[in-house]
């Protein structure tokens, strides 16, 4: 996302200054990401996407849209992000498709909670645990997902998750790029 974030920001005319007071986030955070320093999570891509009124999927994407109307991403093909804030690793799923509202993912969340706030983005998200156990934690409850389950909600509502049991857990995470 580092230099695609640069170049959207640059072609849209928005300056760093400017697009860390719409999002809220730190001039300082927003330029790591530019230069590759940090990974952001998927509720501040989000925030980033929105502030720069475009489809999320277009900050992981080199392709402006796929010209069979479609999208494969084979296993050996997606890259693996972590996010140095909140210790989470992810691969996107999809390129870019027209104008999509889905953004899939896969999601290695680590075993302990990340020390900083809970995580909330607008629209709805969806997970499904593909492998291993993980503990949802809603703040005021905590689900335990294991191998097969799926959960849906509204993703306003603040969440944090982790992995529990003996191996690091993967799932299929799917949001809404509401823009």
């Amino acid at each position: 996302m580092s230099m695609r974030l640069k170049i959207l920001r640059k072609k849209l005319g928005v300056t760093l200054e400017s697009l860390a007071e719409r999002t809220g986030m730190s001039k300082s955070y927003l330029s790591k990401i530019e230069r590759g320093l940090n990974t952001p999570s998927i509720a501040s891509a989000l925030k980033v996407a929105k502030a720069l009124s475009v489809p999320v999927e277009e900050l992981f994407s080199d392709e402006v849209d796929a010209p069979q109307g479609y999208s494969i991403v084979r296993a050996d093909q997606r890259g693996t992000l972590t996010n140095g804030d909140d210790g989470l690793s992810y691969a996107s799923l999809a390129k870019m498709v027209g104008n999509r509202q889905l953004l899939p993912f896969m999601l290695y969340p680590k075993e302990e909670f990340n020390q900083s706030a809970f995580k909330e983005h607008m629209g709805e998200e969806f997970i499904f645990v593909h492998g291993g156990e993980v503990e949802i934690d809603f703040r005021t409850e905590r689900v335990t997902l294991n191998v097969g389950d799926a959960l849906h909600f509204d993703a306003q509502k603040p969440h944090r998750i982790r992995s529990i049991g003996d191996t690091r857990a993967e799932l299929l995470v799917v949001v809404t790029s509401d823009n």
